[in-house]
C-alpha cells in the first residue's frame, strides 16, 4: 500500500528546510519528491514562514534579495499545487485548546494548532519538532518524523 495515500500535513519545521539548506534538507526534499499527493499547509505554516523570513533577515543570515527568491518559490509552489493550504477554523482552535487543557503533552498553542488543523483534514503530520511528534503520538495521530535539527 502507498504510504502517501491519505496526505501529509506539513508543519513549518519540516517546510522551511525544504527552502534554506539544513541538516534536515536532504531528507525533506527526497520526502517531497517521492509523493504523489499534495501537501497541506496551513495558514498559520504561511504565517511561521513569513516570520522565519523575516527572523533570517533581521539576524543577517540571508538578504533581503534571498528572502524575496525564497517567497517567490513558496508562491510559485502553492500555484503549482506542491501546497494546498487550509484556512483555520473555530473548530481548529477548539480541538487545540482542548488537547492543551488535557495536560497530557507539552504542546505549545501553535503547534497544537498545526496538530489541530492536521487532525481536521485527516491527514499525517511530518514535523523536524520532536516534541510536537512526541505530541502526536501521545494523542494518538499518526505523525512521520524527519530527525535532525531543523
Amino acid at each position: 500500500m502507498n504510504e502517501d495515500r491519505g496526505g501529509y500535513y506539513l508543519d513549518t519545521s519540516a517546510l522551511l528546510p525544504y527552502y534554506r539548506e539544513g541538516k534536515t534538507s536532504p531528507a525533506i526534499q527526497s520526502f517531497l519528491s517521492s509523493l504523489r499527493v499534495s501537501v497541506v499547509i496551513s495558514d498559520l505554516t504561511g504565517l511561521e514562514f513569513a516570520s522565519a523570513l523575516s527572523r533570517w533577515i533581521r539576524m543577517k543570515e540571508i538578504t533581503e534579495v534571498h528572502a524575496g527568491l525564497v517567497e517567490s518559490a513558496f508562491a510559485e509552489d502553492i500555484r503549482s499545487g506542491l501546497f494546498r493550504r487550509l484556512s483555520i477554523t473555530t473548530k481548529h482552535y477548539r480541538q487545540a485548546q482542548k488537547w492543551i487543557s488535557s495536560r497530557k503533552t507539552a504542546l505549545c498553542t501553535l503547534d497544537a494548532l498545526h496538530l489541530a488543523c492536521c487532525f481536521g483534514a485527516g491527514m499525517k503530520m511530518v514535523t523536524c519538532d520532536e516534541v510536537l511528534a512526541f505530541s502526536a503520538d501521545v494523542l494518538g495521530m499518526p505523525c512521520r518524523f524527519i530527525g535532525g535539527s531543523c
